[in-house]
């Protein structure tokens, strides 16, 4: 390591030298920091390390815009085969969904499947399955309580049951479980109801932050749908529930479980195809005032993601009928990752691919934000491979 001697320890230096030059013949001569006492011995400094470079900035900096846009697409095709998934993934897609089309088989099945996804180990993608148990369940073994089982449960049992999954979950392979159903049912009679975790929105809360807990360090947890099903009533898979709630009602009630899963960890926040018509007459997934809401507002640093864009083409309203335009709206909006199944073939999600980078090319898509959604996206990637088993 070289030493850098201040100007004071160099005159101290040439002192010493002149006195050993100076010296009658003969005479000893003595090394200079044996005869200097300690204040006077030149000072050293170590050098300043080189800062070691973002693992995140170093694998976006190499990438193209088409590559950027590909790693914030979550596609998804049918079937078992694990050479066509493969394949599939092989285009530089970010992640993956597994529906139950891909689960044909028992656990070694879909770890078989699972494992053909991920191209290069130390960069998987987010390989996620909506296993909330109950109503919705890819996995048929999962026969842990789930909905409507645990809303009159102890927090501690939802707690339990989401470990429990979580294990499951991560021994399929995957990594993000879209399991947390944060909603606030509006009467028994929702579609959603059975599938709440609560209620009432402190029951919705205290369930929610409890089944994050349960799935931390084990799979990547996700709520949904916000702002919330259980407002608006109707079926976002079919067209696009609508209510009148205002701003402070939500904050006062549907708000409750969404921050309670941001507060605990949640990594990422699913948005539904909901219009809160007093916020933004759009649906809340290609609603730029909406993700403001959930960034400024509830501070969720994570990745947003959407419901799937093929149920907005599914809701007959001719704005939305283009999957493409809809993940480029989306991500202007503020959205880090589409998803897209409904009606999604092999060609889907390259087409997406194409459309975004072609939004950015022409300034609809500001280049940043894509930069800004491939980074919390690229984020979870690495975390996902620092996990011992990842």
């Amino acid at each position: 390591m070289r030493r850098r001697t201040t100007r004071a320890a160099a005159a101290a230096l040439l002192a010493g030298a002149l006195l050993v030059a100076c010296a009658p013949s003969g005479a000893p001569s003595t090394s200079q920091s044996s005869t200097l006492p300690p204040s006077s011995r030149p000072a050293t400094s170590t050098s300043t390390p080189t800062p070691t470079a973002d693992p995140v900035d170093a694998a976006l900096s190499g990438m193209s815009t088409a590559e950027l846009a590909a790693s914030v697409v979550m596609g998804h095709i049918p079937g078992d085969d694990p050479d066509a998934v493969r394949a599939y993934m092989a285009t530089g897609l970010g992640g993956f969904i597994l529906m139950g089309a891909n689960v044909t088989g028992g656990p070694d099945q879909l770890r078989t499947l699972t494992a053909a996804l991920t191209i290069d180990a130390e960069l998987p993608p987010l390989i996620a399955i909506d296993q909330e148990g109950g109503v919705v369940s890819r996995m048929p073994w999962d026969d842990l309580p789930a909905g409507r089982a645990l809303q009159r449960a102890e927090p501690a049992q939802t707690r339990d049951a989401f470990a429990q999954r979580a294990a499951l979950v991560a021994d399929s392979g995957a990594n993000v479980n879209f399991g947390i159903v944060a909603d606030v049912p509006a009467d028994a009679g929702s579609f959603i109801s059975s599938r709440a975790l609560g209620t009432d929105p402190d029951a919705a809360a205290q369930r929610t932050a409890a089944a994050v807990q349960g799935e931390r360090g084990v799979v990547l947890s996700t709520l949904k749908h916000f702002p919330g099903h259980g407002a608006a009533p109707g079926d976002s898979h079919h067209s696009i529930p609508s209510t009148a709630l205002t701003l402070a009602q939500w904050q006062d009630a549907d708000a409750k479980p969404f921050a309670a899963g941001i507060d605990a960890g949640a990594e990422l926040l699913m948005f539904g195809h909901l219009a809160y018509s007093s916020v933004d007459a759009a649906p809340a997934s290609l609603s730029a005032r909406w993700h403001e809401i959930a960034r400024d507002e509830l501070g969720f640093e994570g990745v947003i993601i959407t419901d799937d864009l093929g149920m907005l083409t599914s809701s007959g309203v001719a704005d939305y009928a283009d999957p493409v335009e809809n993940a480029v709206d989306a991500l202007i909006a503020g959205s880090d990752m589409v998803l897209m199944i409904a009606g999604s073939t092999s060609e889907t999600a390259p087409a997406m691919v194409d459309g975004i980078a072609a939004a950015v090319a022409d300034g609809r898509l500001p280049a940043e934000r894509l930069r800004d959604a491939a980074t919390r996206v690229m984020t979870l990637r690495m975390q996902v491979a620092d996990q011992p088993d990842g």
